[in-house]
């Protein structure tokens, strides 16, 4: 019994770990490299009277963060279930 709880456990953490590395990866993705790393290429596209870039590091990151708050919280919820570890 304590076995199955344990690989169970474990189980959850190794998803629920995969998932926060994937929020991470999008959040560093598109605050660093389309922020700063990318906006010199692309510099000459415009959105909204600025350039793609700046959007991306101003409007798009937040937009982008509110959206992986979301996600990630509907993702948990659905572990939690599959698991049966819901509150």
């Amino acid at each position: 019994m304590a076995t199955e709880i344990n690989e169970r456990d474990e189980a959850y953490w190794r998803h629920n770990v995969r998932l926060i590395v994937f929020c991470l990866s999008v959040w560093a993705l598109v605050s660093y490299g389309f922020g700063m790393l990318l906006r010199p290429l692309l510099m000459g596209i415009s959105v909204g009277g600025a350039d793609i870039g700046f959007w991306f590091a101003q409007q798009g990151s937040i937009l982008t963060f509110v959206a992986l708050v979301f996600f990630y919280a509907m993702q948990m919820n659905a572990l939690d279930q599959k698991f049966g570890m819901e509150e």
